[in-house]
């Protein structure tokens, strides 16, 4: 059961406190509580104030004894714990967690909607649909990121783009590996599939590939001696091979002009809302996250899987503890499977790395009133909705089936987000409860905010407020469907706060895994 569908109608009208679940021994403040205060449904005062988004007990818990939200186990009491008090990081903890994954036996299709929708896209010619219709300048080491990043500003002082309308505009992609690294192992190949899926995304409309010659992710590897774009709309160089930095960014506003004059024969057109795919990412998350923005994300989630358009769950370590209810929905044994594997391999990455699955949630994650990773996944999960998990893929890997699905990565948003638009994401929606501010070019970031104190605070940074659902009494039905036309929308043009402040210059961040050599 989803978090969405656990606490469906409990929230008629606006309470102090809030129960998500008939099984569950706590209740969440959906306002700051003072101490002494009686809110309705928990049995005693409060003997300390609480603030919004903290849990409350409602019934004794003795040490030891599991503590239940959502009808789920976010740890056990480390102390004794008496109705009215405040639960959190001093007197709950997580032990050893083990569930049924009960593969493949939840997984009931959605009912098909079929209005012939569409959106204003365009069409490329492998067949998928881009949102945006931008040019990349894609580098495969670290050692040709100045140089590209010098490439894109002379192409700016020259007006490069000015003859060329329908070029949404010019990104480089930039980062800090390529080199120093293994040149056969996971991590290579990882970085591989992200920077051939980034050569080609729908949302670029071309591709000026730049290495510096001597390092481990070769030009000619990635290239490969066939066309990795069925358009042609891709060149490479090296600066070694150009004779330098100077000579390297002369032939390459060339080139550029070139791809340019490509691209900008591209025109929006109707597009099946199918195409859209969408990669589902929550940070910075609150006590409110759950209880809002991630279940509207998830009915979203289902309204576009329903249409026949696909949605992206990841951040791996972020689902731990809540997998049961993702294998329950899996279309097949082996896709259930095929998630735990990706589990066994993190508990294995984190364990030989010094790490421990729990070192969830972050500071700002318990400010906001989140304790165990177990009650962080819980709610994170709730952007998936309800669909069966048609398949798991690799980090990067290209999304081959429309539906629900996993993609593994880690936690860390502009990485896990990176993965999800080298696996095709053409847009990208972000929940947050305490605020995030960053963009992913070349594909669109929808920001919703989980509470509406946040919302207020940074309205310049957020598309969506999801507050409201506690504030207003908004249903997650109405806000979902919300959402949903703003996938459309932004899917169509329309810019997004994060676009028009100029983010995503340096939101890529490849996964490095492995040694540093």
């Amino acid at each position: 059961m989803q978090a969405h569908d656990d606490f469906k109608g409990l929230m008629p009208t606006i309470r102090d406190v809030v129960r998500l679940n008939p099984a569950d021994n706590v209740v969440i403040a959906l306002r700051d509580l003072p101490k002494g205060g009686h809110p309705a449904g928990v049995p005693t005062p409060l003997p300390g104030s609480v603030s919004r988004g903290h849990k409350i007990a409602i019934a004794p818990i003795p040490a030891g004894e599991n503590v239940l939200r959502y009808g789920q186990i976010i740890g056990q009491a480390k102390s004794d714990i008496a109705p009215g008090e405040h639960i959190h990081v001093h007197n709950l903890g997580m032990g050893d967690h083990h569930q049924d994954y009960a593969y493949a036996s939840a997984n009931t299709p959605l009912a098909d909607i079929d209005d012939s929708r569409t959106f204003q896209g365009y069409i490329r010619a492998d067949g998928r649909v881009g949102t945006r219709n931008y040019l990349g300048i894609l580098t495969t080491v670290n050692c040709s990121g100045s140089v590209a990043r010098f490439i894109a500003e002379a192409a700016a002082k020259s007006g490069l783009l000015d003859e060329f309308p329908n070029v949404d505009g010019i990104v480089p992609i930039v980062h800090g590996t390529g080199c120093g690294m293994s040149g056969k192992d996971e991590g290579y190949a990882t970085l591989f599939r992200t920077l051939a899926g980034y050569a080609q995304h729908p949302n670029f409309a071309g591709i000026l590939l730049i290495g510096l010659g001597c390092e481990v992710m070769q030009v000619a590897d990635l290239v490969g001696g066939r066309p990795i774009r069925s358009d042609g709309a891709l060149r490479y160089m090296t600066i070694q091979n150009e004779g330098g930095t100077r000579r390297t960014i002369e032939r390459g506003l060339d080139e550029l002009r070139g791809i340019a004059q490509l691209a900008n024969q591209a025109q929006r057109q109707p597009a099946p809302i199918s195409q859209i795919t969408v990669g589902m990412q929550c940070g910075g998350s609150d006590g409110y996250s759950g209880i809002t923005a991630n279940p509207a994300l998830g009915y979203a989630s289902d309204l576009l899987v329903r249409h026949g358009g696909t949605t992206i769950l990841s951040e791996t370590s972020e689902i731990y503890g809540a997998e049961h209810l993702l294998t329950r929905r899996a279309e097949t044994v082996d896709v259930g499977k095929k998630l735990i594997d990706r589990i066994r391999w993190w508990e294995d990455y984190t364990e030989r790395n010094g790490g421990e699955m729990d070192n969830n949630p972050s500071p700002g994650n318990k400010r906001g009133g989140l304790t165990t990773i177990l009650e962080k996944s819980l709610g994170a999960v709730a952007k998936g909705g309800t669909a069966p998990l048609r398949d798991v893929y690799k980090f990067g890997e290209r999304i081959d089936k429309n539906g629900f699905v996993f993609m593994d990565s880690p936690g860390f948003d502009p990485c896990s987000v990176t993965g999800q638009v080298a696996s095709g994401a053409n847009l990208i929606v972000f929940t947050t409860g305490r605020g995030s501010v960053s963009g992913y070019q070349p594909t669109p970031c929808i920001k919703l905010s989980t509470n509406s104190e946040m919302y207020a605070r940074m309205a310049d940074d957020m598309d969506l407020n999801c507050g409201d659902i506690v504030t207003d009494g908004v249903s997650i039905e109405a806000k979902g469907e919300e959402l949903f036309e703003i996938l459309i929308r932004v899917a169509s043009g329309e810019k997004t706060k994060s676009e028009e402040l100029g983010f995503g210059g340096v939101e890529f961040v490849p996964w490095q895994i492995g040694a540093v050599m």
